[in-house]
C-alpha cells in the first residue's frame, strides 16, 4: 500500500512532526485545522467563519491527495465553548449538508492558539472510484 505524507507548510507542523494530510490507500486523513492562514488566526472571535475556514483547509488538503468532498465520511469538530455548537454545526452543513459524514462536535478546555474558537478533522473514503 502506497501511503502519502502531505504538508501544508503550516507553523506547527515540521515543529511538532506531523503532515496536514496523509492518504493511506483509499483512506485520507487530515490533521486538525483551524482558521490560521499564513500564521495568523482568521476571522478573530467568529466561530462560525473559523469553521468555514478550517473546512476549507481541510477540504484542499484531502484535495491533494485525491479526495472530494463527497468522499468525506466523518469529521470531527471542537470547540472552545458550547455557546459555538450552532453556528459551527450550521457552517459544517454548508459544506457536508448533502454529504453527511459522520460527525462529531465536542467541546474542549482550549485549543493551541487562545484565539481559536474551532478546530476541525475530516476522513476520507476513496475506494469506490
Amino acid at each position: 500500500m502506497t501511503v502519502t505524507r502531505l504538508g501544508s507548510g503550516g507553523p506547527w507542523e515540521q515543529l511538532y512532526g506531523y503532515s496536514r494530510v496523509v492518504r493511506a490507500g483509499d483512506l485520507a486523513w487530515t490533521a486538525g485545522c483551524t482558521s490560521t492562514v499564513d500564521g495568523v488566526v482568521a476571522h478573530e472571535g467568529d466561530a462560525a467563519a473559523q469553521t468555514a475556514q478550517a473546512l476549507r483547509i481541510g477540504l484542499d488538503a484531502l484535495a491533494e491527495v485525491g479526495a472530494e468532498p463527497g468522499d468525506v465520511v466523518r469529521t470531527r469538530m471542537y470547540v472552545t465553548d458550547r455557546v459555538y455548537a450552532d453556528e459551527v454545526g450550521r457552517a459544517h452543513n454548508e459544506v457536508f449538508g448533502a454529504v453527511r459524514p459522520a460527525a462529531t462536535l465536542v467541546v474542549v478546555a482550549a485549543l493551541l492558539d487562545p484565539e481559536h474558537l474551532v478546530e476541525v478533522e475530516l476522513e476520507a473514503y476513496l475506494g469506490d472510484r
